[in-house]
């Protein structure tokens, strides 16, 4: 087919093409909801166990980084389980308040990051405060190794909440239905034109090898 021919389909069932991305755009349109604003903080930490005395016959700096990075990654694993949710909720309960975030973590080497995201900046922020307590004094929970002692935790940075922007998905979600039920509305068009019975130009009569003698003008 040449290009002026499928201008000319669409152009003639336009209409045909425009109905589904009426119809998506109109329910898109109704039922669409702004995404809800999330609000995030990072907190980042170091860990280690407190310094051995009297010991020799090795490099204590090294064992201390050593140390450091293992007591990280099971501080990471931690962070991500129902029972440090529990210990947060717990720390939040004496101050009267409920655990209305969640929790996900990081680490490279012996630098921990804990993420904190929820609805509400206020929830967020004392959320990751009590997360900064339950890190630094219930740790001993994490590592039955250490034998009630808690790994020492230093906070490197204040939690501080900012809101994040919404996600790409909701951003384009409505401009993708549309371009879907404006492809639905030209696979219709084209089905519309091939089952179409009747001739509407000589260019049709002249592909099917007939010849035409003459030609009414519609004025």
């Amino acid at each position: 087919m040449e290009l002026r021919l499928y201008f000319l389909i669409l152009r003639r069932w336009w209409w045909l093409v425009a109905i589904p991305a009426l119809v998506v755009g109109a329910v898109g349109l109704a039922t669409y909801q702004r995404p809800p604003t999330i609000y995030g903080a990072t907190v980042r930490f170091n860990a280690s166990l407190p310094p051995a005395l009297g010991s020799s016959g090795f490099d204590p700096t090294y064992y201390s980084w050593l140390t450091s990075e293992y007591i990280v990654g099971g501080l990471s694993d931690w962070i991500k389980t129902s029972a440090f949710a529990q210990a947060v909720s717990d720390e939040l309960a004496t101050q009267g308040k409920t655990l209305q975030a969640s929790f996900t973590s990081d680490y490279v080497r012996s630098q921990l990051v804990l993420f904190v995201n929820g609805s509400d900046a206020d929830s967020v922020k004392a959320a990751a405060e009590a997360a900064v307590v339950v890190l630094q004094n219930r740790n001993a929970e994490a590592f039955p190794q250490l034998g009630g002692a808690n790994a020492v935790v230093a906070v490197l940075d204040t939690p501080t909440v900012g809101a994040s922007s919404p996600g790409l998905r909701s951003m384009i979600d409505l401009p993708i239905r549309l371009g879907l039920g404006l492809a639905v509305g030209v696979a219709l068009a084209f089905i519309a034109h091939y089952l179409d019975p009747f001739l509407r130009n000589k260019h049709e009569i002249e592909a099917m090898g007939l010849k035409v003698l003459g030609e009414i003008p519609k004025k």
